[in-house]
Parts: C-alpha cells; sequence; structure tokens
C-alpha cells in the first residue's frame, strides 16, 4: 500500500500535480467552455502560500484570453503581495453558481487553473489590463474607462496572473435542468 501511494504521488509530481475529474461525465474537456467561466465570473478566488502558511483570497479580476491570463488590481502593500513575493504559484477558482435543484442536488460550474502571478510594471500593459478588467466588471465599461487618468494607472498596482494548467467540472447548466423546473 506505501509503494502505491508513493508511485502515485511521484506519477503525480512528473504531471505537475494535475489531478484528474473523478466524475468524467461533469468534467469540462473544451477549452472555450473553461475560458467562457473565466470570462463571465466577477471574481476569483487564489490560494497562496508562504512557509508552509496557506492564504486564500477572493478579488474581482478580468480574463484575457488571448494572453491566457488573470488581471486584477490590489494595494500596494499588504498579505497579498507578501505572500506573493514569497511564492508566485497560485492555484485559483472562479464558480458559476446556479443554485439547489431538484430535491437535493446543486448545478454549478467551476473551473480551477494554476499560474505564476507577476506585478504589471509597464504602463502599456497596465492600460490593457485596466481595459480587460474594466470591460468584464462594468456595466457601463466606457464610461469607467474614460475617467482614468493615466498618472492614477502609473501609480496602480496590477497583477497578472500567467495560466500554466486549467480544468473545470459542471454539473446541470440552467439550459440543461429547464424541464425539470
Amino acid at each position: 500500500m506505501r509503494l502505491q501511494k508513493l508511485i502515485l504521488s511521484c506519477q503525480l509530481w512528473i504531471r505537475g500535480m494535475s489531478f484528474h475529474v473523478r466524475r468524467k461525465d461533469r468534467e469540462i474537456t473544451d477549452s472555450n467552455e473553461l475560458k467562457r467561466v473565466l470570462q463571465s465570473t466577477k471574481f476569483v478566488t487564489i490560494a497562496l502560500c508562504m512557509k508552509n502558511e496557506p492564504y486564500l483570497v477572493s478579488l474581482s479580476h478580468g480574463y484575457d484570453e488571448t494572453g491566457n491570463c488573470l488581471y486584477f488590481h490590489c494595494a500596494d502593500e499588504g498579505k497579498k503581495l507578501v505572500y506573493l513575493n514569497a511564492n508566485s504559484k497560485v492555484w485559483g477558482q472562479a464558480v458559476l453558481d446556479y443554485s439547489v435543484i431538484d430535491e437535493c442536488d446543486y448545478a454549478y460550474t467551476s473551473v480551477h487553473f494554476k499560474g505564476t502571478a507577476s506585478i504589471v510594471d509597464d504602463l502599456k500593459e497596465k492600460q490593457h489590463a485596466m481595459n480587460v478588467m474594466v470591460r468584464q466588471l462594468s456595466a457601463h465599461p466606457d464610461e469607467k474607462l474614460a475617467k482614468i487618468m493615466p498618472d492614477k494607472l502609473a501609480r496602480t498596482n496590477i497583477v497578472r496572473i500567467d495560466i500554466s494548467y486549467i480544468t473545470g467540472k459542471k454539473h446541470q447548466y440552467p439550459e440543461e435542468r429547464s424541464e425539470n423546473v
């Protein structure tokens, strides 16, 4: 038994810790569907770790499909940045919650991703990142973007998470359950 656990551990390490979804009937295999979740959610939760101490934080974001990355902005100091400076590897999750269905079942779509975080220093990339975030998060993005001053943007702390692995799972989309409601 111990040897089997060691072999499994080595296999997971070799594959880069990419666990497989247990319920294959719920696994999302279409990369466009995975991206759609990251583009349609307003929040993600990311897990950080420093000196074997975990830290979890939920934040608003913008997903850039072309760059396969997420952007978020934050203060220029605080726990999130301390953790990211110590260890830039993150694990994240985005969830679309469709609520309880039928008697005791739950409809959802969740996407998990692994990536590396870095601070954005380039003003042109900061403008791009802000455009991505505001267009994803705001009902009136052009109004919001027009109010962003270049000098303030230059002082804004923006973080990019480059996604290296993504997986997802779903259970009964609303359109799949419409006849059951």
